[in-house]
């Protein structure tokens, strides 16, 4: 058996800004990007073409809409703007350390997590009370090309552990990205119904 984690919501908790658009606007007027007037809008629609569960990293996407109205920028001047727009303020959430550290005595570690931002998940470790190597793999939707529900984000992380797809257990906050293990055979435990601390317990019932 291994365990997965999803990141945000279930090991740690970050401050989001509260408008991406305008977060994102800052950082890029603050890189000599030109804004059009119409960002807002813009922001919130779609410029890349995706199959159906792929993730769209959010440079691409900003990037696109700058494109689609004609901006130039220099080099990862948009990359840049992005993982500055989003850098994060991280709370580990109680009883985190414990679960992963109760996994671990089940097999391999990963977290499993959706994120569009290039270098979220690595600054959030290094802010939280984890180290990288608590985990033997870190998966993520812009680093895999996969976004949790689809199968192919658990199947690359079920990989990566070394274990059958059907012996991943994934552990999230939010059923209907995360309950996507089921879909392939694996094994949910949703803190919608299970809280951080009884996460142990549970996967002693899993495995037994």
């Amino acid at each position: 058996m291994a365990v997965s984690f999803d990141l945000f919501g279930t090991l740690v908790s970050i401050e989001k800004p509260a408008d991406p658009a305008a977060a994102v606007a800052a950082e890029l007027a603050a890189r000599d990007v030109a804004v059009p007037d119409d960002w807002d809008a813009l922001y919130g629609r779609r410029h890349v073409d995706a199959p159906e569960g792929a993730e769209v990293p959010l440079p691409a996407h900003v990037g696109a809409a700058l494109s689609s109205r004609g901006i130039d920028y220099e080099n990862n001047a948009v990359r840049r703007a992005v993982v500055a727009a989003f850098d994060p303020d991280v709370e580990t959430r109680k009883g985190a350390r414990e679960a992963v550290a109760a996994a671990r005595e089940y097999g391999p570690v990963a977290i499993c997590s959706n994120c569009s931002v290039p270098e979220l998940v690595s600054r959030t470790l290094v802010r939280s009370a984890f180290d990288r190597e608590d985990f033997d793999a870190i998966v993520t939707s812009t680093g895999c090309g996969w976004r949790k529900p689809a199968p192919e984000i658990f199947e690359v992380t079920a990989d990566r552990l070394g274990v059958a797809v059907e012996d991943l257990v994934h552990v999230g906050d939010d059923p209907r990205t995360d309950g996507g293990i089921e879909g392939v055979g694996g094994t949910a435990i949703s803190l919608a119904e299970v809280p951080l601390h009884e996460v142990p317990a549970r996967l002693e019932a899993v495995d037994g």
